[in-house]
């Protein structure tokens, strides 16, 4: 028990500034070492000093953590990991008063009978510790520090009354996670401290509760050791606990400890009791009040002298007594347990030849067990450990990868994950142990890596299932009458004082689930609230908002952006639909109305923009007559109609009449009369909508992939669609009308009666196989015969001069030589196959020939019955064969016109399908 240095005992209650005081003190010297009694206390510490001093003079050493700078000044340990040997100027111990706690006392008593610093030395810890330091360490002087707040007792208090800033206190998991579940249900969330949590998790936890996002904390009695917390009232849930033997009552000083966790600096705190615990003894509860206790007389003690000659003087070291009064020898810890165990184990026992092998098994003895499985478990793995360092003089590599790569996983719950962070813990140690693996800076980072892991896990299941973050805060806003910002992302996103709450998708709030009405409908009230001033906001900028934001979809909604804000209702008119909006009720008539008039205005100008030449066409005073009313055909029509159901009408227009609807665009093609313009994919697509809308369909046929020239037919769409779409089905495929009017101005001039085939312009123009083009021709009322002949391929085109084709004769072949054809008539004749089989090509040879059953009159390509002739259904005015049938009396009513060109005095209509043909019999009469 050298005495170096002087010697203070720094004692008083809690909230009084001691462990400020020994820091202050420490720095003042140029080397020092503070040991406290948790490893995360040491970690706050540690950060606190860095933040002084810098990290490169301040090191961290506990069973679990090792940092330590090369030019370390500055020791912030665990008590049992404190060096006591370097010579530091300074050195301090705090809560000394754990001297007397059966599991650890003895190595606090340790350290109060023999650690000392050079020129300095602190004890830091309760009034109840003076007697006993004063007989203990010779010279010692007392420093009295009184508490900066008064500390209260209010009684019992249900928890779902515990005022705001507390902290409940249970003595067990099982406790602490009910209490928190109950908290959770009740108040919004709590969050959770324990003193089996790593220092990373406790923090994470700690901050939750700091920062305001909880406004509850269960905790064990961890946080009774110096952690500094703002907590204004304490709720014991229990008073017993289980000490590792037994279950036990707490102590009034112990009780103290925790209470003195109340209270900040100067602002007063106050402790009760909650649940089912009694409210406490008046006595107790005075003496809590004012920190009067038992003094403490009897201190564990376990002599610190070991013998290391044998595993038997060892232990006999170990258990040796004291005839001091003021210790007493402390119960076997797990260390000494392990160490019999093991030692009665023969394999351990033949290894034991030397001391250092004796000293290593001690060693590895007092490796705690984290893992708190069996006694049985634990001696095993030490065992395992034991035979590794002294067979191989380290773990293997291999073996500690694997332990490692067991518990590196973040799946699972709470009890899950905190299993396994605490078997890290276990290899945690053992890589801060000098020379038990072979790369201790690899190892110690490895081990670190998975505990951060495992700690970022837990936290986060442990916010998961006790934080309701939203009903928490909101909450405390709403009880405070705090006015509540919403704030709304670029993704909908709506948030209430920084807590997501659901979307708002145009006008109208999507709340995010929530797990019961109760917290639904607290939910549902803030989000209102906080939403009224974003919702006229909202209607103001989509008011003012440019139409290019805003559009239409195929279904008849109306989106801005990514939001839908309404949809599109029929009219009177098919050019005339209405719109609903989207508007919450929540955010009243104002809004909705303005939502409205601004959808209605988008459509209309779209329809103004789109269907301009019909508007205009239809608005034309000059149209009059039989032009005015097919006009209106066309209005309705959406500026296409199919001509075999518009033929009476354009049979009785003059030439004057259509060339008043030319001007506007009309065209009159063989098959459709339509305007060109309206074929344009945004008309197209719109036209499609406003149709759908006036038919009262219940879907929505979407509009054709735009540039092309075919589409599919599928069966089972509604009748109108392909024609809406600007196309026309015939046959496999529709075809677009204004490719077909193309196509039909290729097929006049051939023999429709004779039969053709078909011309690379033909299928240049449908972007079709000949097969497809053969369907497409049966669609329209052709006939399509397949036959097959050898390909005969053309002439190869000699790049040379005449002359110089011609000093090359002798060079040609001997049949080309023989060949009597005339040398400018060989050079464009075809050339056949030379030998072998001839190539084969399919071909087609096309007639007009529309089905028709027997005794009944003509059908149109469309399938229906017409009267009036072929005229009507857009049969083609090909050349047909000389000699054909005049008078009309083909049994297929097949006719044949001349193509003369009309009269120039007198024009014809060019895209009358009947007129040329009409002035070339006219005049051969």
């Amino acid at each position: 028990m050298g005495q170096r240095g002087q010697v203070t005992a720094v004692l008083g209650p809690t909230n009084t500034g001691k462990t400020h005081y020994a820091i202050e003190r420490m720095l003042a010297h140029r080397t020092g070492v503070i040991g406290l009694p948790l490893r995360l206390l040491a970690r706050e510490v540690y950060d606190r000093i860095v933040e002084m001093r810098g990290p490169s003079v301040v090191a961290l050493v506990t069973g679990e953590e090792r940092i330590v700078p090369e030019r370390t000044q500055y020791w912030v340990c665990t008590v049992e990991a404190m060096p006591t040997d370097i010579g530091a100027d300074f050195l301090a111990v705090d809560e000394i008063q754990l001297c007397a706690d059966p599991e650890r006392g003895h190595i606090f008593t340790e350290r109060l009978l023999n650690a000392r610093g050079l020129n300095e030395t602190l004890f830091l810890g309760a009034d109840t510790m003076r007697s006993t330091i004063a007989a203990l360490v010779p010279g010692v002087q007392f420093m009295r520090r009184e508490r900066f707040s008064q500390l209260l007792y209010t009684g019992s208090r249900k928890i779902s009354r515990m005022p705001p800033r507390s902290a409940i206190v249970g003595f067990s998991v099982d406790n602490v996670y009910a209490i928190a579940e109950l908290i959770r249900r009740q108040k919004g969330g709590c969050a959770v401290v324990m003193g089996a949590l790593s220092p990373r998790t406790r923090n994470a936890q700690v901050d939750l509760y700091q920062n305001g996002e909880v406004d509850y904390l269960v905790a064990t009695d961890a946080i009774g050791m110096g952690l500094n917390l703002d907590i204004h009232h304490v709720a014991f849930a229990g008073v017993r606990k289980f000490d590792g033997r037994r279950m036990r009552d707490l102590a009034p000083n112990e009780l103290a400890q925790i209470a003195g966790r109340a209270g900040r600096h100067t602002r007063d705190g106050t402790f009760g009791v909650t649940g089912e615990v009694s409210p406490l003894d008046p006595g107790m509860a005075e003496a809590i009040v004012n920190h009067r206790f038992t003094p403490l007389k009897k201190l564990q003690w376990r002599n610190s002298r070991l013998e290391f000659g044998t595993v038997d003087r060892l232990i006999q070291s170990l258990e040796q007594g004291t005839n001091d009064e003021y210790l007493v020898r402390a119960r076997d810890a797990d260390d000494l347990l392990a160490l019999r165990h093991l030692a009665d184990t023969p394999e351990i026992r033949a290894r034991l030849g030397q001391p250092a092998d004796v000293r290593l098994l001690w060693d590895v003895c007092r490796v705690p067990d984290f893992r708190g499985i069996s006694s049985a478990e634990h001696t095993s793995l030490l065992s395992r450990i034991f035979e590794f360092l002294h067979q191989d003089g380290a773990v293997p590599a291999d073996w500690m990868a694997r332990q490692l790569k067991r518990l590196d996983r973040t799946d699972g719950d709470i009890d899950t994950l905190s299993k396994r962070l605490a078997y890290i813990r276990t290899w945690t140690y053992v890589a801060q142990r000098k020379g038990w693996v072979r790369d201790e800076s690899h190892w110690r980072e490895a081990t670190r890596a998975v505990e951060d892991r495992l700690s970022d896990a837990l936290h986060g299941a442990l916010t998961q299932r006790f934080v309701d973050r939203r009903t928490s805060v909101l909450l405390r806003r709403l009880k405070q009458k705090e006015s509540l910002v919403a704030d709304v992302n670029d993704k909908g996103e709506v948030t209430v004082e920084d807590q997501f709450i659901g979307r708002l998708d145009g006008f109208r709030f999507r709340q995010d689930s929530s797990k019961t009405p109760d917290e639904a409908k607290t939910l549902r009230q803030a989000s209102l609230a906080a939403l009224a001033p974003e919702f006229n906001l909202r209607a103001d900028r989509f008011y003012n908002a440019p139409d290019t934001e805003i559009d239409f979809t195929d279904q008849g909604g109306l989106m801005w952006g990514e939001h839908a804000v309404g949809k599109l209702v029929a009219g009177s008119e098919p050019l005339k639909p209405t719109v609903e909006a989207f508007v919450d009720d929540e955010a009243g008539e104002d809004v909705a109305e303005k939502v409205r008039r601004r959808l209605q205005h988008f459509i209309d100008r779209k329809i103004a923009t789109l269907f301009e030449p019909l508007l205009g066409m239809s608005r034309d005073e000059a149209l009059t007559g039989l032009a005015r009313g097919f006009a209106f055909r066309l209005v309705e029509g959406l500026g296409i109609v199919s001509r075999d159901q518009v033929a009476a009408e354009v049979k009785d227009l003059d030439q004057d009449a259509r060339g008043a609807l030319r001007k506007h665009g009309v065209r009159f093609g063989q098959f459709t009369v339509f305007m060109p313009l309206l074929l344009k994919p945004a008309p197209t697509r719109l036209r499609l909508v406003l149709w759908a809308l006036a038919e009262k369909h219940d879907e929505f046929a979407e509009s054709p992939p735009p540039g092309l020239v075919t589409i599919p037919v599928v069966e089972g769409v509604q009748d109108g669609y392909y024609t809406m779409s600007g196309y026309r089905a015939a046959g496999a495929r529709a075809i677009r009308i204004d490719m077909l009017e193309r196509l039909a101005d290729l097929l006049r001039g051939q023999d429709t009666r004779g039969g053709f085939e078909a011309t690379p312009d033909m299928l240049s123009i449908t972007g079709m196989t000949l097969e497809q083009f053969a369907d497409l021709m049966g669609g329209l009322g052709y006939g399509a015969e397949r036959g097959e002949r050898a390909k005969v391929k053309p002439a190869p085109q000699s790049d040379t001069a005449p002359d110089a084709a011609s000093s090359d004769a002798d060079a040609a072949p001997a049949d080309a030589v023989a060949d009597e054809t005339p040398a400018a008539e060989a050079e464009a004749a075809p050339v056949a196959e030379p030998e072998g089989e001839p190539e084969i090509e399919v071909f087609y040879t096309f007639k007009w020939a529309p089905r028709r059953p027997a005794g009944k009159g003509p059908r149109n390509n469309a399938g229906g019955r017409k009267g009036g002739g072929d005229r009507a259904q857009g049969k083609p005015r090909g050349k047909g064969k000389p000699g054909g049938n005049r008078g009309g009396n083909d049994r297929q009513g097949a006719k044949t016109y001349s193509a003369r060109p009309p009269k120039k005095e007198k024009p014809i209509d060019p895209d009358n399908p009947f007129a040329a043909a009409l002035m070339g019999l006219r005049d051969k009469t």
